[in-house]
């Protein structure tokens, strides 16, 4: 059976709100959280980007079964490799064992704040198998002195170690990332339903380890305020991984999207509150093969009627597939 998770999308809400919905996610019967972990919204219109990492401390003591994971940090630029490694194992013993590492080799938007230029994709995938290397020995309890071509850490140790080190999940949109995936992960992300990446994923090593999707939907009783909603916060999403993985500012997504209407994002986002409708969007990723669907619901200020709709039909219905 698919897992179905729920997005705790910091860049729609704030820090207390996302809390409350993480309980109501496990209230409800979801399997799983996913914690997007950015410095800034994509668009201005979205509002937030609070702290991940404080907020998953908190959602980890104010939870019991759900499980927990970043979708996704990138342990190169922002943070370094072994303040990575600590926060993750300090999750982990808070939720005990409930928690998944996700990670990605980055977007422009969040890195650039620490002020360092933004290196080619070639190169920030050599640093992130770098930061992996440095993260496996820290969560096997090694002292860690590293010198790569683009990361170094000094003694770096992790004195908190759980049990169990989180299981590392790799974001992947190309060959070369799922190679890294497939090699270094011990699950796959990916945000689109594509086969091939799960495909290129085994070859490489990934045979028989989950894969975690994610797919959007806007769920409204009135589907014309749900397509406009879709529009308004989430018309960035159709431009590609590869653009929107390099561009810098909340203004440069607005403007990519600036030809975008409310049509074209509502063929890629089923809105309303037609269950079927949003069932097909979760089929997709499990005829990609994928184990585990996390679900985000655009718009911070409606969550409180999409969980009573998830819970009386939406979940139902995945229930079934």
């Amino acid at each position: 059976m698919v897992s179905i998770g729920y997005t705790i999308m910091g860049e729609q809400a704030g820090p207390t709100q996302l809390v409350a919905d993480a309980v109501r996610a496990e209230e409800i019967g979801f399997d799983f959280l996913a914690a997007s972990d950015h410095m800034s919204p994509w668009l201005e219109e979205q509002g937030h980007s609070p702290y991940t990492w404080a907020v998953l401390g908190a959602v980890a003591q104010a939870t019991e079964r759900i499980d927990l994971m970043t979708y996704v940090t990138c342990p190169t630029m922002r943070y370094h490799p072994a303040i990575v490694a600590q926060k993750a194992a300090t999750v982990q013993l808070l939720s005990e064992g409930r928690f998944t590492l996700g990670v990605g080799a980055g977007e422009h938007l969040n890195e650039h704040v620490v002020g360092s230029a933004w290196p080619p994709v070639d190169v920030r995938h050599e640093m992130l198998v770098e930061a992996l290397e440095i993260i496996r020995a820290m969560f096997d309890g090694e002292t860690v002195t590293f010198r790569g071509a683009h990361l170094h850490a000094g003694n770096a140790k992790l004195w908190d170690l759980p049990p169990d080190p989180p299981p590392i999940a790799l974001a992947a949109s190309g060959p070369e990332s799922c190679d890294i995936a497939g090699q270094y992960g011990d699950a796959l992300i990916a945000v689109q339903p594509d086969a091939e990446l799960g495909r290129r994923f085994d070859e490489s090593g990934g045979r028989g380890k989950p894969r975690i999707g994610q797919a959007a939907l806007s769920y409204d009783t009135d589907e014309q305020q749900a397509r406009k909603r879709a529009h308004e916060q989430f018309r960035w999403f159709g431009g590609g991984w590869d653009v929107m993985a390099e561009l810098p500012a909340t203004k440069h997504f607005a403007s990519a999207a600036d030809a975008v209407r409310e049509e074209d994002v509502a063929e890629q986002i089923p809105c309303g509150d037609d269950v079927d409708a949003h069932v097909a969007a979760v089929r997709k990723f499990i005829d990609a093969g994928f184990t585990h669907v996390a679900l985000v619901q655009v718009g911070g200020d409606v969550q409180d009627p999409f969980f009573e709709w998830a819970e009386r039909e939406l979940l139902p219905a995945l229930r079934e597939l």
